[in-house]
């Protein structure tokens, strides 16, 4: 059933890009919560892979709700195009909602927003973003401090 969990993520993102392509339209934010009894497990390690081009922006991993199979499943993070100049993508994240745990779905938006304080690693600390910056219509990815060309073919150090 991870297949369908899978859909339905990716149709809310569809939904949100689609209302977020066109300047000067009416948009809405769409926000789907999933209730848990018992926390994801840890974040896992992993290697970031290289970035397939300029515009492209980081957007981590995290644990999704299976109801069929009753399990948190891993989807993990990939590089996805900015639906505008200017965006940045604040994070999905899980948190104690008083009785279970509640997934807040990630969105794009001119700031990042609160994501629960979750290290995502890779820009994503705990609180906004520290991956890189917009100059201009041209996105400069900056990982761990260091500045990184995001052309497709490398990420030069």
């Amino acid at each position: 059933m991870r297949f369908v969990n899978t859909i339905r993520v990716l149709t809310i993102m569809a939904a949100m890009l689609s209302g977020m392509a066109w300047p000067g339209a009416a948009s809405a934010q769409v926000a789907v919560e999933f209730s848990v009894g018992f926390a994801p497990p840890e974040l896992p390690v992993y290697e970031q892979p290289i970035c397939p081009g300029e515009g492209y922006i980081w957007t981590p991993g995290y644990w999704a709700w299976d109801d069929d199979d009753q399990d948190y499943y891993w989807v993990p993070g990939t590089w996805v195009e900015a639906p505008q100049v200017g965006y940045l993508w604040t994070p999905g994240y899980w948190g104690w909602g008083g009785d279970a745990y509640v997934f807040h779905v990630g969105y794009w938006g001119p700031v990042v927003g609160f994501y629960g304080g979750v290290d995502y690693g890779y820009g994503y600390i705990g609180h906004g973003y520290y991956g890189g910056r917009w100059e201009g219509e041209h996105f400069h990815y900056k990982p761990r401090g260091q500045q990184r060309k995001c052309d497709g073919n490398s990420q030069r150090i």
